[in-house]
């Protein structure tokens, strides 16, 4: 039997290593500009979430595994009758609250760096099903990459949204908060039950059913890893934007 604790503690210290990226950690005092395009350009990380449920659904052969990537698939579509908005478009109505235009929208295009990462997302998720252990692959990056990780993400975005997103006391955010609260590691996965509400700990119940089987934690380990990487080097692109806030001088006070 694993020792689950000890997992916890390598996932953690991933969580906080994540938490404390420069950008990240720094988002409150980014430019408004820089800050715009951080999110238009997350908006294409998650256009993809969608397409990379559905590749690792497709490579799915766990039952138990594949109904909790269907749940949580068919939720970002609410209600398929066409009268409540995907998660997609609650995600542009924050970005409009957020003082995102729609020229801005229209004009926006994904950077290399974004499209690289797109990319090897999909190519992580599509190597993880030529494995003998492809579910617990599969089921760990769809955890790490697509639930824990973006918790995380919007949690530190929203530090810096929370003042626009709030009016009167009232949490306006249809999607960045949401997701901050919904997709969030809530149990260890020592004390994980199907109980559990969070996508992240509803994918946890089979993750750590299936490691169970496996003889070593290295898959989970390397895939875990290899999510924070791309998560990360989607946030390296704007480094650049933390220096120069670091490079300006300050004014000094009057008086």
């Amino acid at each position: 039997m694993h020792d689950l604790h000890a997992l916890d503690g390598f996932e953690d210290a991933l969580i906080e290593e994540f938490r404390a990226h420069p950008v990240l950690a720094n988002v409150a005092g980014l430019p408004e500009e820089d800050f715009a395009a951080l999110l238009l350009q997350r908006r294409f990380v998650s256009l993809a979430f969608t397409p990379a449920y559905d590749l690792a659904i497709d490579l799915l052969r766990d039952e138990a595994g594949l109904r909790i990537a269907r749940v949580i698939l068919r939720e970002e579509y609410p209600d398929g009758h066409g009268r409540t908005p995907s998660h997609r478009e609650d995600m542009t109505h924050d970005m409009r609250r957020l003082g995102i235009s729609r020229p801005a929208l229209v004009a926006s295009r994904p950077t290399a760096a974004t499209r690289a990462v797109v990319q090897d997302t999909l190519e992580l998720i599509a190597d993880a099903g030529g494995h003998a252990d492809a579910d617990l692959r599969l089921l760990t990056i769809l955890r790490f990459w697509g639930e824990v990780l973006v918790s995380v993400e919007y949690g530190r975005l929203w530090e810096r949204m929370a003042p626009l997103l709030t009016e009167e006391g009232t949490n306006r955010s249809r999607f960045y908060h949401p997701h901050h609260v919904h997709d969030a590691k809530t149990h260890s996965l020592a004390t994980v039950s199907l109980l559990s509400g969070s996508h992240s700990d509803r994918l946890a119940t089979r993750v750590t059913e299936l490691l169970a089987q496996e003889e070593s934690t290295d898959g989970f380990r390397e895939l875990e890893e290899r999510a924070l990487h791309l998560k990360s080097r989607f946030y390296d692109q704007f480094l650049p934007a933390v220096d120069r806030v670091a490079a300006t001088p300050v004014s000094p006070r009057r008086g």
